[in-house]
């Protein structure tokens, strides 16, 4: 009895994980069929090289690739001719999709006036070693413009130096004739600098190289903050803190005068001479 009993069980065990194989067997066989399904994919317009700014693209310097449809990219360019012969406002590293906010319209042209966006201007200004912060005011990087001249005073009667903040965070276009910065960061010695700026602060940068001497403050690039700075004049700048040097007055000591003296004529018999007598009644009232 107890033989048959075992039997029994040995059996239900058997019939029981062959069921369980079955269906675990099964549910993976879907799991593998839903993960070979193809996933929907569109095509995309990538670089095939790096590209640097100013560049009107080419059809050899692009391709396309695979990407899956279920995650879009906004403004991404589909076809290889909706891009050629427009140049690039920004630069690309390769395999970058390529959007068309970073693409020039067609008439744009090509080079540094492609990438003036519209409304704005490209204006170039001299400098030097110290005026380009020792080279560091490259292309891309943000700065200040600083102009010192001569301000006149109340009634056109006063001159004086002064030192004032024109222009903040201006975007640096080109270097030179560069428009692209180097890689690694190093300084460019350059005699130009090309600032993009609005037409009015055109004229005010122009009127600043031409009447005054400007100077370049180079800032951080994620740094906006506009800071207002007031004016510096020369006279304030040598006097304050310290005041004025103290000035010296010296007086002269009131010497004391030394009074005439009394001369009196002596007649003795038929010669005369005259004799002087110490006045003390005047030095006595002194």
């Amino acid at each position: 009895m107890s033989r048959n009993r075992l039997l029994v069980g040995l059996l239900v065990a058997i019939v029981a994980a062959t069921v369980l194989s079955a269906f675990v067997y099964d549910e993976f066989a879907k799991l593998q069929s839903a993960s070979a399904a193809p996933t929907p994919t569109t095509r995309i317009v990538v670089a095939a090289q790096s590209i640097p700014i100013g560049t009107r693209l080419e059809s050899a310097m692009l391709k396309t690739i695979p990407w899956p449809a279920s995650q879009p990219l906004v403004g991404v360019c589909t076809r290889v001719p909706d891009c050629a012969n427009r140049a690039l406002i920004t630069p690309v590293a390769e395999n970058e999709p390529i959007l068309d906010s970073k693409l020039a319209s067609p008439e744009a042209g090509a080079g540094l006036a492609a990438t003036i966006p519209d409304g704005m201007r490209a204006i170039s200004v001299a400098v030097n070693d110290v005026v380009g912060v020792a080279g560091f005011v490259t292309p891309g990087t943000m700065v200040d413009v600083l102009v010192t001249g001569t301000a006149a005073g109340s009634g056109d009667t006063h001159q004086a130096n002064v030192t004032r903040t024109i222009l903040e965070n201006v975007r640096v276009l080109a270097a030179g004739q560069r428009i692209q910065q180097d890689r690694d960061g190093r300084p460019q010695t350059v005699p130009v600098i090309t600032l993009l700026v609005s037409p009015q602060d055109a004229a005010r940068l122009t009127m600043a190289s031409t009447e005054g001497k400007i100077q370049l403050a180079l800032r951080n690039a994620v740094d906006s903050s506009v800071a207002n700075t007031t004016p510096v004049l020369q006279s304030a700048l040598f006097t304050s803190g310290g005041g004025s040097a103290p000035i010296t007055h010296t007086v002269a000591k009131k010497s004391a005068t030394t009074p005439a003296p009394y001369l009196v004529e002596v007649i003795n018999g038929n010669k005369r001479e005259n004799k002087s007598f110490a006045n003390t009644e005047a030095n006595s009232n002194q």
